[in-house]
């Protein structure tokens, strides 16, 4: 199942599994609340949790049963996210608002979101996060630019861009010389090194 790539401490480093990521910023009464996340599993990473699932239809227990391990593992790793303001992480809340897992033509999405631990001002300000398996077994990236989004209130005052890194080819070539037998040392954050960026600037 899904707890056994992305949600425990992995010995494997490079990618054996792939998520893509969709992120809207959210606000109310100009000011940041939020990030809505949807992570979409790569095939293989699905099958055993759709496995799980059967044929249980979209509204049974057995998906609610799911999605709660699952993002209970999510929690256990901070959402995978770490975001910043001015040199400094903002903290999250311990709990989603909303959480959902669905099977959407054979892959498994979840849907979630990440409520700020304080509402943060908008008006003049910057911010970045990264969302990123620290050990690089998961490589979580968006496909497009346009996969990082602002909410409607946004819009207006606010610009954001996706910025993807470009590790060196030392960098590159050490991620792939690691085998399932070998594990990165942890304050190396090796998945940090190849995580992309999203950029909110406001007016």
């Amino acid at each position: 199942m899904l707890a056994s790539a992305l949600l425990t401490p992995a010995a494997l480093a490079h990618p054996h599994s792939f998520i893509s990521l969709v992120t809207t910023v959210m606000a109310d009464k100009g000011q940041m609340t939020g990030l809505k996340m949807v992570w979409t599993m790569d095939e293989i990473t699905s099958a055993d949790l759709l496995y799980d699932a059967g044929d249980a239809k979209p509204d049974s227990p057995v998906w609610k049963k799911l999605a709660a391990e699952v993002m209970a593992n999510v929690l256990g790793q901070h959402y995978f996210t770490e975001f910043w303001h001015n040199g400094e992480k903002v903290k999250f809340n311990n709990l989603p608002t909303e959480y959902s897992l669905k099977n959407v033509d054979h892959q498994a999405v979840l849907t979630f979101v990440l409520p700020l631990a304080h509402p943060q001002p908008l008006k003049g300000q910057t911010y970045t996060f990264s969302t990123f398996d620290p050990t690089y077994f998961v490589d979580m990236s968006y496909d497009k630019p346009t996969d990082a989004r602002l909410s409607d209130e946004l819009t207006s005052g606010c610009k954001i861009a996706v910025k993807t890194p470009r590790p060196t080819q030392d960098m590159q070539a050490f991620a792939l010389s690691l085998d399932k037998a070998d594990a990165p040392p942890e304050d190396m954050e090796l998945g940090k090194q190849f995580a992309q960026q999203v950029i909110i600037q406001c007016q």
